[in-house]
């Protein structure tokens, strides 16, 4: 591996906030990514490399795909969500205020995203352990039918994944997994005045105050136990008539111990709601702390840890943790911003991590 030199990595943070900016200007929101695609295919190629796209996804690899190597898959999402009325500013605008970036998908996903397109620039030609590959993928935030699960197939055999999410570049190595369910509870219509009817309302607070006492026995170390929320309920047409269904909706956030199909049997069994899983898709993911990238993350003094929240991961089949420049806490808010010494810092990490990692203990 030849050693690149701080200058360099300078340089390339400075052309990837230039890329960065156009990106903030080009609004991207889930579904409506085309021309953020565009922007960073043609970076991309004004580059000398070589692209592949499907929808809204754009991905690059090394020109030569070594079968006796594994292969590193580069992931970052394009979409953002709709920004949020309390900005203070204009969300499509690049703000610069000292080491700050503000705008829109600055922090969730645009500073690890173009973080990993320069690292991979850095990378493409170098002989290293891992084969790799770059991928742009679009609907992250709504976990949508058109984004990474639809060039699953299209890439090369993957390996294992980093996935560029706003960590405070710390290895996020587990992640929970999402199931929505949505319940119907039934009674019987009634004059609210007399003793008939059934209360499809006080049916589904039965079940509601199962899901809220109960506890799955299997607590994660790196995540906790599996939580479910009831988060919506609606009943009811008018003050004197007894409801005779009451629909309500479940958040559940599994660990690595509870697939979502076991959960949903077991809910099946307990509820006296009917019950449907809108996916079961977005499983807990992670990667095993004895693999070799994991473990240079530990030689470099950075701290594994479980993150709540939901990205790409969920829709990998292979081992795969996030890892990215800014932070969580920011996603997702008003006057969203990244640092652009956290861009800088996030390519010497990646650096680090890929040219030292071993790809077998």
């Amino acid at each position: 591996m030849t050693y690149i030199e701080h200058s360099v990595i300078k340089k390339m943070a400075k052309e990837g906030i230039g890329l960065l900016k156009h990106l903030i200007a080009t609004p991207s929101i889930s579904r409506e990514e085309k021309e953020a695609a565009d922007i960073i295919e043609q970076f991309i190629q004004s580059n000398g490399m070589d692209t592949w796209r499907w929808g809204n996804n754009v991905w690059t690899m090394t020109n030569v795909i070594d079968r006796n190597k594994p292969t590193l898959l580069l992931n970052a999402h394009i979409d953002t969500v709709k920004p949020t009325s309390k900005w203070s500013r204009d969300p499509y605008t690049p703000t610069e205020e000292g080491d700050r970036l503000y705008g829109l998908g600055s922090n969730d996903c645009g500073g690890g995203l173009v973080s990993l397109i320069q690292t991979f620039r850095l990378l493409k030609d170098e002989d290293l352990a891992y084969n790799l590959v770059f991928l742009a993928s679009a609907e992250e935030e709504i976990s949508g039918k058109n984004g990474i699960s639809s060039v699953l197939q299209m890439l090369p055999e993957i390996d294992v994944a980093i996935v560029g999410e706003p960590t405070g570049l710390q290895p996020a190595i587990a992640e929970k997994g999402l199931m929505v369910v949505d319940c119907k509870a039934h009674g019987k219509s009634g004059h609210a005045a007399r003793e008939e009817g059934v209360n499809a309302l006080y049916e589904a607070i039965d079940d509601i105050n199962f899901i809220r006492q109960h506890k799955f026995k299997k607590v994660s170390q790196l995540l906790g136990p599996t939580k479910m929320t009831v988060t919506i309920a609606n009943a009811g047409t008018q003050h004197n008539v007894i409801p005779d269904t009451c629909d309500f909706t479940i958040d559940i956030r599994t660990n690595e111990y509870y697939k979502n199909e076991l959960v949903f049997n077991f809910l099946q069994k307990k509820l006296k709601s009917k019950i449907k899983a809108r996916s079961f898709r977005l499983s807990s993911s992670s990667i095993p702390e004895d693999h070799p990238l994991v473990k240079r993350c530990l030689e470099l003094g950075m701290k594994p840890f479980g993150s709540p929240t939901l990205s790409d991961q969920a829709l990998m089949p292979w081992p795969s943790m996030k890892l990215g420049p800014g932070e969580s806490a920011r996603s997702h808010t008003a006057d969203e911003y990244i640092c652009y010494s956290e861009i800088e810092k996030a390519i010497e990490t990646y650096l680090s991590i890929i040219c030292q990692a071993n790809s077998q203990d």
